[in-house]
């Protein structure tokens, strides 16, 4: 007797369910020019990937970031942005203009922040909103900061 009153309305659940389930995750891209404030966590201290870092992911690229995570790279005119920093993990958006794409990173974070190794992804690659195409791994190293002649102490 109870299963003839939950019976249809079961059924429309689970046929909501499986046609939500069958859909292709949508992925929206996130315009680089800036980051509101709501979009950026704050729990850690960004101010650590503030500077020049080496991208390494067969070849070699330099990423030049502010103070809150966020900058930009010449390889396709590529920008990115930093989402979050929670204790030594990284999560952030990459755009590259030149090639129309956009994705997503995760990097995890050496003790003294110097180094990390890192996964990338695609969220966009032209008019396609979820695409197949699979991302990959990197390095990154910080560049250290050069010392000036005025940092040096005199020679005895």
């Amino acid at each position: 007797m109870l299963l003839r009153y939950i019976g249809a309305p079961l059924l429309f659940v689970c046929a909501l369910l499986a046609t939500a389930c069958a859909k292709p995750a949508v992925h929206l891209a996130v315009p680089m020019d800036s980051l509101p404030p709501s979009m950026a966590s704050q729990p850690g201290d960004r101010h650590v990937l503030a500077g020049e870092w080496e991208y390494e992911d067969g070849a070699v690229v330099r990423l030049t970031l502010d103070e809150q995570g966020n900058g930009h790279y010449d390889w396709n005119d590529g920008r990115l942005g930093t989402h979050t920093l929670i204790g030594h993990t990284w999560h952030g958006v990459w755009f590259q203009k030149a090639n129309d794409r956009d994705g997503g990173f995760t990097v995890e974070l050496s003790p003294d922040f110097s180094e990390g190794q890192g996964r990338w992804w695609y969220s966009r690659i032209g008019a396609d909103h979820a695409p197949t195409q699979k991302g990959g791994t990197f390095h990154l190293g910080k560049k250290a900061a050069f010392i000036t002649h005025r940092d040096t102490s005199p020679a005895p």
